[in-house]
């Protein structure tokens, strides 16, 4: 074993230890599997049509992740169509450089969670350029604070008890926060509040995004992503090609499918969006730009993605629909939170960080962490087998092999699309 990956092994497994023995982690975690479990079969107690709902969307991400480059071409053309402005980027480097162009710099930027952005680590990068940017997701706006990274796709700060919570804000807030929750969200209420409406941009990503109509399905529930897309003048959308499918009517499967298994009967709010703000009602002449934002935008990122769908033994990893479920369920994930992964985390995060955070070696230790013990798998409603594809990369690893397509020409790895824009 090379002497790098050997210290990453080894960091990584004290950080592991230490994590194991976080009584915050330990408190956090224990009250939250409790509260998803009781929540989630419930919720499947009131719908109990939804694990075949999830079947029918399972297909429905198969044949989409096959037919990947056209519905690419399809979606961008329909945004387009909407009067928004659509991008392609191949990689990181293209996506961050792409949003730079669009915000400028010296920006008031409000931004909803996204694991693209984590991915990307598209607030650092902008705060380099410049661009005062916050998280508006009470989890992430916690881990900012923090200057800490998510520990759960889902619920980011999902390790971080009320306590710690309090002394966190009463610090950043320079007033005393006590450790009741109703009273910390309304101190991160009172201070976003005036950030959304004096914002020059809004980021979102997007949970599912319908070809034929260039819409954007945006699922949450603490109103922030409403605030953040339809506030600041400009509206930029950042999202992986794989969330494309066909038509509008199986993005709403997949939607509803999303929030089931994230634990939700129905989710606060379900944000469909498809370009800049409009009326029609002077005369039925639609003119663009009225309360919500002027201009929208639209990266489509690869950075990988297109790597991953041209080999069928991992293909199906594309089809996460990040409800998170899976990461309750793990045995080490219920110990040691986010320290199981970088920014994927979990098993399934293993197989996203060879792919599209990291390469191989960056993901070596966590394809050994995953005990393959298949709990994740009966929770997923995409039955993505984490187990086998752990197997794979862990064989690649051990005789020194490349991940599949890695000596594609560009051309084949963006997927045959022949076009792009520059940003206006």
């Amino acid at each position: 074993m090379k002497s790098d990956l050997t210290k990453a092994f080894a960091d990584y497994a004290k950080d592991l230890n230490q994590a194991s023995r976080d009584e915050n982690i330990q408190k956090a975690m224990s009250r939250a599997v409790k509260s998803y479990r009781a929540t989630t079969d419930e919720t499947m107690r009131r719908f109990p049509h939804t694990p075949e709902l999830a079947a029918e969307v399972r297909e429905i991400k198969t044949q989409a992740i096959q037919n990947n480059a056209a519905l690419l071409r399809e979606a961008m053309a329909s945004v387009e169509r909407n009067k928004g402005k659509a991008f392609y980027a191949r990689d990181a480097e293209e996506a961050l450089r792409l949003a730079l162009e669009i915000i400028g710099r010296g920006k008031v930027v409000v931004k909803g969670k996204s694991m693209l952005g984590e991915e990307l680590h598209l607030r650092e990068y902008l705060e380099d350029h410049g661009n005062e940017v916050w998280e508006t997701d009470l989890g992430e706006f916690i881990l900012q604070l923090k200057k800490e990274r998510p520990m759960h796709i889902l619920s980011p700060a999902i390790h971080v008890p009320r306590e710690q919570v309090a002394d966190i804000f009463s610090k950043f807030f320079q007033k005393e926060v006590p450790p009741d929750i109703a009273a910390e969200v309304g101190a991160v209420r009172e201070f976003l509040r005036e950030k959304y409406f004096s914002a020059d941009v809004g980021i979102s990503g997007a949970n599912v995004v319908a070809a034929d109509t260039g819409a954007m399905v945006i699922i949450e529930n603490e109103g922030n992503v409403r605030l953040s897309t339809g506030a600041p003048p400009v509206h930029l959308l950042m999202v992986g090609v794989e969330k494309i499918v066909p038509t509008f009517q199986e993005a709403m499967k997949v939607a509803e499918v999303t929030w089931r298994y994230a634990q939700y009967g129905v989710p606060g709010y379900v944000n469909i969006i498809s370009g800049p703000s409009k009326t029609g009602d002077i005369e039925k002449v639609t003119t663009y730009g009225a309360h919500g934002p002027k201009e929208f935008y639209v990266i489509f990122v690869d950075n990988g993605r297109s790597l991953m769908a041209g080999d069928e033994r991992f293909s199906q990893a594309l089809h996460c629909l990040r409800c998170g479920g899976c990461m309750y369920e793990c045995p080490v994930f219920q110990v040691t939170a986010g320290h199981f992964g970088h920014t994927y985390l979990g098993g399934i995060g293993a197989i996203w960080t060879a792919f599209v955070s990291g390469g191989l070696d960056v993901a070596a230790p966590l394809l050994y962490t995953c005990l393959r013990c298949g709990r994740c798998v009966e929770r997923c409603p995409m039955r993505i087998n984490v187990p086998g594809m752990v197997g794979e990369l862990r064989k690649m690893l051990i005789y020194g092999e490349s991940l599949p397509g890695e000596d594609l020409p560009e051309a084949a790895i963006a997927g045959g699309v022949g076009f792009e824009h520059a940003p206006v």
